[in-house]
């Protein structure tokens, strides 16, 4: 088969389900049946389980991000950027590079996996004041930060700016917050035994949520067990309660109470990419709606999975159900879109996604852990031998493997050092700094940029 003539497939997004979805098509893929593009501005796929231990120290930041040019069948191509529009009837995608520079790239076949975002709402001063927990950066600078608050702290002569500095808080009761605070919450409680100047007694972290229960998936028991071992570490709990306002050095409750603190660490949901938004189809709750194929009602060759779609959830039994956001079914999605792309490719019939839930896992740092693994409630060490032993066993490569159980062993036997490493510039960067979604393009936009360039004006 002629190479110009060879059918294109574009896969947006390098997380669970895009990687995912790439490794099956470069197994399954004729040598000469297909040219692979992806589409993501690191050449990584991001763990994103584990970003609470690497922004506690517990791991290194490269051990978490699993390179994506050590597959022995590698043969895609990799674009550095982001895609921030989607001409679906031109078939073309829009990519932002990591350069700045707009190119247009083609596709017969696109697989849309950009992921999520974190999910925020109209409350004054939140993008400007607060941290997220999406990305790599985010994990690095606010450990940094974390450390430069007891090490300006150590140093203040002012009273009020020492209890400021030294009080954090975390919003989010989902498994993203409950880990971020427990783990940092560590992190504190161990690195100010090396400073002889602070009272231990004025580092407090807040853990709120306005949900009425910590992690209501884990189920009522498993629920409150995490729930006493944070209050037991000293953790205080606020549920049903949010943010009204968050300046620089205070953040105001919805219940009235005004908590003075330079770390505000946002971690209340995700929602999906702003670039499904670019397409102008129809979405549920903001994901893309597909079929159980995970294929795009209406428009041929696109599949859509993972965190930005709303894969329909046949086996919950409840109509209108759809698949949460979570890394265990993107990953199952991935191989079923692979799977149904080559069929739509080769002109076979599709599957439906089906799946089985495997539990869940929560780790709390230390010894402390919580877990479900198929429906068997567990806690303690048992359970933290079973969180550790998902995640080791669900990184991909051997490296990573190895590195992540390196990390573990190294810092179970010989503690952190709390260095900082450089990021907490004059300048701090906040929630808005680093998921970029203000640069996506609306419809409008898309199909005029699309419709310039084919009359060669761009």
């Amino acid at each position: 088969m002629d190479t110009v003539t060879r059918p294109r497939i574009l896969v947006v997004g390098a997380g669970f389900a895009g990687v995912g979805c790439v490794r099956r098509l470069e197994r399954r893929l004729a040598p000469n049946e297909a040219d692979l593009t992806l589409v993501t501005p690191t050449a990584y796929q991001l763990y994103l389980p584990l970003l609470p231990q690497v922004a506690s120290g517990v791991l290194t930041p490269q051990s978490i991000a699993l390179s994506l040019r050590r597959s022995p069948r590698y043969r895609t191509r990799i674009i550095p950027g982001g895609a921030i529009g989607v001409d679906l009837r031109a078939k073309v995608c829009v990519i932002r590079t990591i350069t700045g520079r707009i190119v247009d790239e083609p596709y017969d076949y696109i697989v849309l996996a950009p992921g999520s975002v974190t999910r925020t709402f109209d409350i004054p001063g939140l993008t400007d004041n607060a941290f997220g927990l999406k990305t790599l950066a985010e994990a690095a600078y606010i450990r940094d930060h974390v450390i430069s608050q007891l090490d300006l702290a150590d140093a203040s002569q002012d009273p009020a700016e020492r209890a400021s500095r030294l009080q954090f808080v975390v919003v989010g009761g989902g498994y993203a917050g409950t880990e971020t605070a427990a783990c940092l919450h560590r992190l504190t409680y161990n690195a100010v035994r090396r400073y002889p100047r602070l009272d231990p007694g004025l580092i407090k972290w807040h853990l709120i949520d306005i949900a009425p229960k910590l992690m209501p998936e884990l189920g009522e028991k498993l629920g409150s067990s995490a729930q006493e071992i944070l209050r037991r570490r000293g953790i205080e709990i606020s549920l049903g309660v949010s943010i009204e306002k968050a300046g620089p050095e205070e953040v105001t409750f919805t219940d009235g109470r005004v908590v003075p603190t330079r770390t505000l660490i946002w971690t209340a949901g995700v929602v999906a990419s702003p670039l499904i938004a670019t397409l102008g189809a129809e979405t549920v709750r903001g994901r893309l709606a597909v079929t159980p194929e995970m294929s795009l009602p209406g428009h041929d060759g696109v599949f859509a999975l993972g965190d930005a779609a709303a894969v329909p959830d046949l086996d919950k039994g409840e109509e209108g159900a759809v698949c949460p956001p979570t890394a265990q079914h993107a990953t199952r999605q991935a191989k079923l879109a692979a799977d149904n792309l080559l069929a739509a490719l080769r002109g076979e019939p599709q599957r439906p996604y089906h799946h089985r839930d495997l539990g869940l896992v929560v780790d709390l740092g230390g010894r402390d852990a919580v877990s479900k693994p198929l429906g068997v409630e567990l806690r303690g060490l048992p359970a933290q031998a079973v969180a550790r032993g998902y995640h080791w066993s669900a990184l991909r490569t051997n490296v990573a493997k190895t590195r992540v159980l390196t990390n573990w062993a190294l810092n179970a036997i010989a503690g952190d050092d709390f260095v900082r490493t450089g990021f907490q510039a004059r300048k701090p960067a906040k929630l808005k700094d680093f998921e970029y979604t203000d640069a996506y393009m609306s419809p409008e936009e898309v199909a005029a940029h699309v419709a310039r360039t084919s009359r060669g004006e761009v």
